[in-house]
């Protein structure tokens, strides 16, 4: 059974993109450029792993990832926050987040950044 990825990212492009690439690594990937609960959505996608932009309209990315790190239900899912501002949120923290990809990426980082926090979370479980 392949493993889930939930994407929030407002940017559509940066979403199809990323979608694609995954779905080609053989990941089951679910992708939204907003979300209005976190909780539902990952009730809803069963997701094995979160990437969040940092910032979506509405919401800064990195409260959804400490949504998800102080949750008991949802503590243990590995969230990869993206941001084009990375001094930003090295500025603010990472949120609990167990990895960090800056805009613009390359696509090798993205894929290897996932592998490590799945694998990560593998050891863990």
């Amino acid at each position: 059974m392949s493993k889930r990825i939930l994407i929030v990212e407002d940017d559509h492009d940066i979403l199809s993109l990323l979608t694609d690439v995954l779905n080609q690594e053989g990941y089951e990937v679910a992708g939204l450029d907003h979300t209005h609960s976190i909780t539902n959505s990952i009730n809803e996608h069963k997701p094995d792993l979160v990437m969040l932009d940092f910032l979506i309209p509405g919401i800064n990315g990195g409260e959804l990832c400490h949504e998800i790190k102080t949750t008991a239900a949802t503590a243990k899912l590995p969230v990869i926050m993206l941001s084009g501002f990375p001094r930003v949120l090295e500025s603010l923290g990472n949120y609990g987040s167990d990895g960090f990809i800056a805009k613009p990426f390359d696509i090798d980082v993205v894929i290897h950044t996932v592998q490590q926090c799945l694998s990560n979370n593998a050891e863990l479980v």
